[in-house]
């Protein structure tokens, strides 16, 4: 291949056909407006799904500094952004579920309104400074975050339910990988 200064370039093809090439799943169902009307479900991991949150215990979740951090900046959501509704949510060891509503009712309040990615950023770019400013320097996110738009009341239900049992069903929980739910990091 010759680049434009005419130099040439050799590529080691030899291997290339055993190179596997990750493709990254569409995070976001293509084409709809997450800043619609709409009840959001979603779950945030810690990086490496680390145990930064605290602890569940006899179906109750024991929420370390960090965690108290991330339940307060749930509800900074609430009142930073009028049009957010918080449902539900609950901060586990490694993961946060939030279940939340945007109002459009309230974009002639002259607020524009924030897609659930842009309100996810907020919170985990407050989450993570406070936690940074607190001495935990370690501290990251997951990259990206799990959505789903609910779409009937039977959802709903389900999911509310699920996020106010998670604490009890922590030790069967995919997000679990430790697998005793205790640990105080």
């Amino acid at each position: 291949m010759t680049c434009p200064e005419n130099k040439i370039i050799h590529f080691n093809t030899k291997n290339i056909h055993h190179m596997e090439f990750k493709t990254r799943k569409r995070n976001r169902k293509k084409g709809f407006d997450y800043s619609s009307e709409q009840i959001y479900y979603v779950t945030i991991c810690t990086n490496d799904k680390t145990h930064d949150f605290g602890f569940a215990e006899n179906d109750y979740m024991i929420l370390n500094g960090n965690g108290r951090i991330a339940e307060e900046q749930i509800h900074w959501l609430e009142e930073q952004y009028p049009y957010v509704e918080i449902l539900n949510a609950v901060v586990m060891p490694n993961h946060v579920h939030i279940l939340c509503q945007i109002d459009v009712q309230k974009e002639h309040q002259g607020l524009k309104i924030k897609s659930v990615s842009e309100l996810m950023g907020a919170y985990k770019t407050t989450v993570s400074k406070m936690i940074h400013l607190n001495g935990h320097n370690t501290f990251h996110w997951q990259r990206s975050f799990h959505d789903h738009i609910v779409r009937d009341a039977n959802s709903y239900e389900n999911i509310y339910h699920y996020i106010s049992d998670n604490p009890a069903r922590w030790h069967n929980d995919v997000h679990n990988h430790v697998g005793t739910g205790r640990d105080l990091s």
